[in-house]
């Protein structure tokens, strides 16, 4: 079984598709926004199987905190998407305050778990 290839979302009009047209899933670490994708021609990586947007609002903290949560949620979307993620979608995943403090396989954990609610698991090849 390969791994999808993961590109990521660049624009602004990408993050506000997902947002406008896409379910979510709120989990104690972090927000899950996914939505199918309309065509890969519209992505600035037309490799990709799927699409990863990762966004850290002020209300987390400062700039430390902020680029810290952005990491922590970049290495969670790595490790949990490809193997667990529908391929053709996208994602938007935004971080909460508590995702600074959150033990680390916890927040995997919430990842998996919103992937799981929003009925996005991938299928077995």
């Amino acid at each position: 079984m390969t791994l999808p290839r993961v590109g990521r979302l660049r624009r602004r009009s990408e993050y506000l598709r997902v947002a406008a047209g896409g379910r979510k899933w709120a989990a104690k670490g972090l927000i899950l926004q996914a939505r199918e994708a309309e065509t890969p021609a519209l992505h600035l990586d037309k490799a990709a199987d799927l699409w990863v947007g990762i966004t850290v609002s002020r209300k987390v903290g400062n700039a430390v905190k902020r680029n810290r949560a952005r990491r922590r949620l970049r290495e969670a979307a790595r490790t949990v998407l490809p193997r667990m993620a529908r391929v053709g979608h996208d994602y938007v995943i935004i971080g909460r305050s508590e995702t600074v403090t959150r033990p680390y396989p916890a927040l995997q954990a919430d990842l998996e778990a919103a992937v799981r609610r929003l009925g996005l698991l991938r299928s077995a090849e």
